[in-house]
């Protein structure tokens, strides 16, 4: 049998984060009415730090939170829990689209950063914050003057990067794939499981009110402000905000602006003291790869690996359906390209496979907007860094409904939207054709062909 189906024998198919004993008992759902002066829709971490930014802002205001399923089970919960301070889903994509006002987000990612480091500090969430950096790996030759060549513009905004050639990287953690690096020291990663259920304790306590296993059926105005209607009730409120990321919503400005596309994780087994020690990895650094077709990759308290990327799964009409979070083919080339990547730990197990949906958009940051003459608003669309720039598009869509004169509201990154994504059955051609092209360029040492290098000029993109 080969290593890679070895390992996946026994693999569990359910979420780690989702899979431990501290998961909290599940909230009510709705089954009759409420009253509110905001309503929040969704349950995930835009909707959680919306209602904690909220009840900050004025302790006294009714909120109410509904969340479809449970609390974490979407994106929040199923992500690598990598916490990067940007809000452009990193440097150079925010120099791509927003040049003339870069300082300004930079600062904004950094300050926002701060804040999410001090509301898990002031209210003692448990969420394993290791404060490590991230480590960004080249593993083909064409990647690595690539890669030094980004130290000085990294520097320029202030990151304190630092380039590792193939002996210093490789001193980090062990990889024969590993031809050099580019280390950057701000971000941290956490358990995104434990930060949603300590956000959802915390915003209980401060009295939001949170029914799970409440998805929401029809969006309507009801008079000055807005109904939310339910199975089994209705919440009626004067504004409301839509934190549904990839899920569907009666928005249709909103909907288009984001596709659901499924990545797929791997967990392994605790690693021994040896196994451990054959990696170096002291530092515990979140890391990364290259490729357009990347692999993200971090150590868990108990010092199992989590490895996820590469395969970006879209489903015709954007479907999001229980049965999408089990891959076997994609599981099987994640095991596959592990072992390559370590093949020190041939013989290692892996305990837990998942998948979930990742809202993108064609700029790979994220959209905000409003409707119904401004009683509804909405930030999505983080595209696999919204474990803090959530934080940031909770201000947002809060700041869009009750004080447009806030500074960050005026930002392109807020005033100018992204490009549609078209409709059926283009969009799923388009995506399958950029695919297919992206993986051609991995393996044509990164050229980009020309409709690559069309929808750079025109500033779309589509990645794994």
């Amino acid at each position: 049998m080969d290593p890679q189906r070895r390992a996946l024998r026994d693999t569990q198919p359910a979420c780690y984060w989702l899979d431990q004993d501290e998961r909290p008992p599940a909230c009510a759902g709705l089954d009759d009415e409420d009253e509110a002066d905001l309503v929040i829709v969704g349950g995930g971490f835009t909707g959680l730090w919306a209602a904690l930014q909220a009840k900050e802002a004025d302790p006294d205001r009714e909120v109410v939170l509904i969340e479809a399923s449970r609390v974490a089970e979407g994106a929040s919960g199923r992500n690598g829990g990598f916490a990067d301070p940007s809000l452009t889903h990193g440097l150079f994509n925010g120099l791509a689209h927003f040049p003339n006002e870069i300082e300004s987000l930079v600062a904004l990612g950094r300050e926002n950063y701060r804040g999410f480091l001090g509301s898990i500090e002031r209210y003692s969430i448990d969420a394993g914050v290791e404060q490590t950096g991230f480590l960004n790996v080249a593993t083909a030759e064409y990647q690595v003057e690539s890669l030094s060549a980004d130290v000085s513009v990294l520097n320029r905004f202030g990151e304190e990067a630092r380039f590792l050639d193939r002996n210093e990287v490789r001193a980090e953690v062990d990889s024969p794939t590993y031809m050099g690096g580019v280390f950057s020291p701000h971000g941290s990663i956490v358990d995104p499981a434990r930060l949603a259920w300590g956000l959802l304790g915390t915003v209980r306590e401060l009295g939001v009110r949170v029914y799970e296993q409440t998805p929401m059926q029809e969006l309507s105005r009801h008079g000055a402000g807005m109904e939310v209607r339910t199975e089994a009730g209705r919440v009626r409120a004067r504004k409301c905000l839509l934190a549904t990321n990839a899920f569907k919503t009666p928005v249709r400005s909103m909907q288009r602006a984001t596709v659901p596309i499924w990545d797929y994780v791997l967990m392994t087994e605790p690693l021994s003291s040896e196994q451990l020690g054959s990696l170096g990895w002291q530092n515990r650094q979140g890391l990364g790869d290259e490729a357009n077709q990347f692999h993200y990759y971090r150590l868990t308290a108990d010092n199992r690996i989590l490895w996820g990327g590469y395969d970006a799964i879209y489903h015709f009409g954007g479907r999001i359906e229980a049965s999408h979070e089990q891959r076997p083919e994609s599981f099987e080339g994640l095991a596959q390209r592990f072992f390559k990547t370590f093949p020190q730990l041939e013989g290692l197990r892996f305990s837990h496979s998942w998948g979930g949906p990742i809202a993108s958009t064609t700029r790979f940051c994220m959209d905000a907007g409003t409707s119904h003459r401004g009683r509804v608003s909405w930030a999505a669309g983080y595209t696999g860094l919204g474990v803090v720039a959530s934080r940031f598009g909770g201000r947002v869509a809060l700041g869009l409904l009750d004080c447009p004169e806030l500074p960050e509201l005026q930002l392109d990154l807020v005033q100018r939207r992204p490009f549609p994504w078209p409709p059926e059955p283009l969009r799923s051609l388009a995506i399958q054709f950029t695919q297919r092209e992206l993986a051609r360029a991995d393996r044509n040492e990164g050229r980009r062909g020309l409709w690559l290098h069309v929808l750079d000029r025109l500033g779309l993109g589509f990645d794994s």
